[in-house]
C-alpha cells in the first residue's frame, strides 16, 4: 500500500478548512479553484471519509474534517521540522511581530511557543494592539509581521479565515429596543467600534458609550457586568458571553476578514524576512486553533 497523505493535498485541505471556500483557498495557494477540488477529492479518496460537505451557499468540515485537522498540522510539522533540520538552515534574527487583541483569549500562544522551540534562533517580539494601530505601524515600518482584522473585503493581506461580527453581552441582556443602544467598544481606529457605529447609524439607532478601554479583558469585564453590548468575532465569543437575542432588533454586522500582512521595511535582513515567512506559514497552518472549540490560552 503507497503512502496516503501527500502533504500538498493535506495545505490545501487546511487552506479550505481555515477560509470555508473553495475560492478563498485557491486565492491563497496560488492555484486554480479546480486543483483545490481535485486535491480534496483525492485526500478523501485516500481516506475513505467524507471530509467537506458542499452546497451553493456553504462549505463545512465534517466529522472527519475535523479530526483530519489535528493529522494534517502533525504530518506538515513534522515536515517542516525534517526539512529545516536535513537543509541546516534555520531563521534566524529579530522578527517584530503585531497580534490584534481579538487574540487575547485564543490558542495564539500555544502556536507562538511551538514556533520559539521550533526556531531558537529567531529573536521574537510581540505587540498586541487594534487592528487599526498594526495596520498603522506596519506601514510605519514599525513591524515585520501582522496578524489583525482589515477594514476592507479586497484590501491587501492574506486571509486566515472570514467570520461573522456578531452583538454580544451577559446572557441575561437584551438592550431594549425604544433606547438608546449602550455599548462598549475599543476606542479609535478600532475596526470592530467603526462597523457598529455604522451600522446602528445607517439604521438610525440611538445609542450612547458605556465603556471604552483598549484591553479587550477590560471589555469582556464590561460585559459581563452587564453594562451594555458589543460588537465582536462570533467564532471568539468569550466564555461568560452569549449573542444578543434577535428581539433587541440590532442591525446585522457583516463578515470580517482576519489577514497576515508582511511589512516592506527598507533594509529588513534576509534573516528577519525568511521568520516572517516561517512564522506565517505557521499561523496559516493553525489557523483553525485560533477560532476553534477548545480551551483558550
Amino acid at each position: 500500500m503507497r503512502s496516503v497523505y501527500d502533504p500538498t493535498h493535506l495545505r490545501t485541505f487546511l487552506a479550505v478548512a481555515q477560509t470555508l471556500s473553495f475560492t478563498e483557498a485557491a486565492r491563497r495557494l496560488g492555484v486554480r479553484q479546480s486543483t483545490v477540488s481535485q486535491h480534496v477529492r483525492r485526500l478523501e479518496g485516500a481516506t475513505g471519509r467524507r471530509l467537506f460537505t458542499r452546497d451553493t451557499h456553504s462549505v463545512r468540515l465534517t466529522e472527519d474534517g475535523e479530526a483530519m485537522l489535528g493529522f494534517a498540522r502533525s504530518i506538515l510539522d513534522a515536515q517542516e521540522r525534517a526539512a529545516a533540520f536535513f537543509s541546516g538552515s534555520r531563521p534566524r534574527g529579530r522578527l517584530r511581530f503585531g497580534a490584534s487583541e481579538d487574540f487575547v483569549l485564543t490558542r495564539l500562544p500555544e502556536i507562538l511557543r511551538t514556533f520559539r522551540g521550533e526556531h531558537p534562533e529567531v529573536d521574537l517580539e510581540l505587540t498586541v494592539a487594534l487592528s487599526g494601530t498594526l495596520h498603522r505601524r506596519l506601514d510605519a515600518g514599525g513591524l515585520d509581521l501582522v496578524l489583525a482584522k482589515r477594514a476592507v473585503r479586497d484590501g491587501p493581506g492574506e486571509l486566515v479565515w472570514r467570520d461573522t461580527l456578531s452583538w454580544i453581552g451577559a446572557p441575561r441582556v437584551s438592550p431594549d429596543p425604544d433606547r438608546p443602544v449602550p455599548l462598549i467598544v475599543f476606542p479609535p481606529p478600532g475596526i470592530t467600534r467603526a462597523r457598529a457605529l455604522e451600522a446602528l447609524q445607517s439604521h438610525n439607532r440611538a445609542w450612547h458609550v458605556v465603556c471604552t478601554s483598549t484591553s479587550l479583558s477590560a471589555l469582556i469585564a464590561a460585559a459581563r457586568a452587564e453594562l451594555g453590548v458589543m460588537a465582536h468575532t462570533r467564532g471568539l465569543v468569550p466564555p461568560g458571553l452569549a449573542p444578543v437575542p434577535a428581539r433587541a432588533g440590532l442591525p446585522t454586522l457583516g463578515e470580517v476578514d482576519f489577514v497576515l500582512l508582511h511589512g516592506h521595511r527598507p533594509g529588513a535582513s534576509r534573516g528577519t524576512r525568511e521568520a516572517a515567512d516561517a512564522l506565517a506559514a505557521s499561523i496559516l497552518a493553525g489557523g483553525d486553533r485560533l477560532h476553534r472549540a477548545g480551551a483558550p490560552w
